[in-house]
This record gives C-alpha cells, structure tokens and sequence, in this order.
C-alpha cells in the first residue's frame, strides 16, 4: 500500500497561502513558517504530518499527496479546515 510522509501550513486565506508560497519560494523555512503561521497543532512541529497512507486525510489533500511532485511545495490547496501548502518528503508506492 502507497504511503507518504508531508509537511503542511494551514491558514484561513488563499492571499496568506499565497504569500507563504511566495516565501518559500524566495528561500524562506517552510518548518519556520510553519511555526509562525499554520494554525494546525502540526506547526510546532514544522508543519509535520509523519507518515499516513491513502485515504486518511481528507480528500482534498489526499489527491495532492499522492500524487504531486516530492519535495515540491503545492498549494494553496483548499479544504473545509482552511487553505493548505503541501510538501510532500517522502512516498513510497
């Protein structure tokens, strides 16, 4: 069974993502972001999901876990908690 590992960012706008992305993008942390802004308990820990397979994050989520670039920040990714930026670290088919 596929598995992954993925770090995320989770804030309340698509401009805020936007901007964190844009910042990342220039050389920003993606974990030090994380710890400022993401609003997931996760962002303690530099936004780190550990390991999960297919079906256990929403679905949204899911598609772009499974499926996007490895260590390629994706995003902003919209769900019912918020807007999202995805890194995926690691996956395994």
């Amino acid at each position: 069974m596929a598995k992954a590992s993925a770090r995320h960012i989770l804030v309340s706008s698509e401009d805020k993502c936007q901007q964190l992305k844009d910042e990342i993008e220039g050389g920003a942390d993606f974990a030090d972001l994380a710890k400022q802004h993401s609003s997931c308990p996760s962002g303690a820990q530099g936004g780190d999901l550990g390991e999960f397979g297919p079906g256990m994050m929403v679905k949204e989520f899911d598609e772009v876990v499974f499926s996007a670039e490895v260590n390629k920040v994706q995003g902003p990714v919209k769900t019912q908690f918020g807007y999202h930026l995805l890194e995926v670290t690691s996956r395994t088919e």
